[in-house]
């Protein structure tokens, strides 16, 4: 088989860290797949060999509507995703219509860190709020979510790994004090945008992103007590060799304590990660 890498695992990783690992963010940017057909090909990879490491198809609040209308051909899992500054009445207002909807099941809810984000709890679904970048509100942010957590749903924190119009990728340093904070504050967190790779690399326009592994040995080594510069150092890293060590060398329980804190993240092609984690021999076969 050809592949794009010079190196391959000796042997696979534990499947349990990649279980429900990508969710489907097909319609959101760079994709921006049509809704209709986004479920539809989110439905047909339910045969796909690696289809128990895909998550809920993430659809914004607002196409609630839309969603109801589409002929489906199977049950479908969803995320609602409301982007920080959508009011939460959007949310509120999909979570109606889709309430009784047969064979359809909202799996969470994601919003934006504001004033009033706690509002979002009474919704009693699991919970993923995207905090600030900026280091003073990032930290408010995550203590408010801390401070949440004896409430009944299940709550985490959501940070962006992709650029947007209005900021760049964040750096490896912001990504691993992300990190960092995280696991100091006992929180379990996503990521969305970015992680279209395994490995941390630039793209033809110059973009430099993040890769999935960087961030899964980041994660690894955080538990451990990295520090930030340990963690920014395993993010940015393209050396695969290194990554593949730390990956394969994990143990069933510690894969699990990873995923634990690293729980999911959004990528509009899913199929592409999973692709790359398969050519490097990280998967084994379909259980």
């Amino acid at each position: 088989m050809s592949t794009r890498f010079a190196v391959r695992a000796e042997r696979p990783a534990e499947r349990d860290l990649f279980a429900r690992l990508v969710d489907d963010a097909a319609v959101f940017p760079p994709g921006l797949a049509p809704l209709d057909r986004a479920v539809a090909e989110h439905l047909a990879r339910q045969d796909h060999p690696h289809a128990d490491l895909v998550g809920p198809l993430l659809v914004p609040a607002s196409a609630a509507g839309d969603l109801v209308e589409l002929e489906r051909p199977g049950p479908l899992r969803v995320g609602l995703i409301a982007r920080p500054g959508t009011p939460h009445q959007v949310v509120v207002d999909a979570l109606a219509t889709l309430q009784d909807v047969r064979d359809l099941e909202v799996t969470g809810v994601e919003i934006g860190w504001s004033p009033d984000w706690e509002e979002a709890l009474a919704w009693d679904l699991p919970l993923s709020v995207e905090v600030p970048r900026e280091t003073t509100a990032r930290t408010r942010a995550l203590a408010q979510l801390r401070a949440a957590q004896g409430e009944s749903v299940r709550l985490q924190a959501k940070f962006r790994t992709g650029s947007t119009p209005h900021q760049p990728v964040p750096t490896a340093e912001e990504l691993a004090s992300f990190i960092r904070d995280c696991l100091d504050l006992d929180l379990s967190f996503k990521l969305t945008g970015g992680l279209h790779h395994v490995l941390a690399h630039t793209t033809e326009d110059g973009e430099e992103q993040h890769g999935l592994l960087g961030v899964l040995a980041a994660t690894r080594f955080a538990i451990d007590g990295g520090d930030v510069d340990e963690l920014a150092s395993l993010v940015s890293s393209r050396d695969p060799a290194g990554l593949l060590d730390i990956i394969t060398g994990m143990s069933d329980a510690e894969a699990s304590v990873v995923r634990g804190f690293f729980t999911a993240y959004g990528c509009c092609g899913v199929l592409d990660p999973i692709g790359e984690l398969d050519e490097l021999g990280l998967l084994t076969a379909t259980r």
